[in-house]
């Protein structure tokens, strides 16, 4: 009887303290990606020579590639109108080498679809254009495993740069 007492009181006190374990971990957890989220923009703001406070970053998965579009919040912002334009064809100039040093220093890791995407460069094409508020890339290719490659990357950049942006393919190319 006693080692049955011994058991449910033990058993009791675990279930008192799994509640505030578990908001110990959520809040840890939620500390680290606030800082994740900080450190990518801060990161991010540097390598770029824009702000991630003034302009909005989106990404698009299409039928034959997807984009990189990056746009000055407002219309007059010439000054990140410009730094935008400059980056993003930098940007397509670095991918169409095979160099994605800018976006693993910015998220501190190997964003998923790189390695197939420096592998198979000579299958992809990154052509920047600009835009009314700023720049985009176009990304596009005919291989599919380069097409999956491309869209793991964008994905990746949707979630981590916190787009809200779509991650079906959308059907326009």
């Amino acid at each position: 009887m006693l080692l049955k007492t011994v058991f449910f009181y033990s058993l009791f006190i675990g279930c008192l303290n799994a509640p505030g374990q578990a908001q110990t971990t959520d809040k840890n957890n939620s500390r680290r990606d606030q800082q994740h989220i900080a450190d990518v923009d801060r990161r991010g703001d540097e390598v770029m020579g824009f702000s991630h406070g003034l302009t909005g970053h989106h990404f698009h998965l299409l039928t034959n590639g997807g984009s990189i579009e990056v746009e000055a919040d407002r219309p007059g912002d010439d000054s990140s109108k410009a730094a935008i334009r400059k980056h993003l064809e930098m940007i397509a100039e670095m991918f169409g080498r095979g160099d994605f040093s800018l976006p693993m220093f910015i998220h501190d890791t190997v964003p998923p679809g790189v390695e197939v995407m420096k592998r198979l460069k000579a299958k992809i094409s990154y052509v920047a254009e600009n835009t009314a508020q700023g720049a985009e890339v176009r990304i596009t290719t005919k291989d599919p495993e380069a097409l999956a490659a491309i869209h793991q990357f964008l994905r990746f950049q949707i979630k981590d740069h916190r787009t809200g942006d779509a991650t079906r393919v959308e059907t326009r190319s």
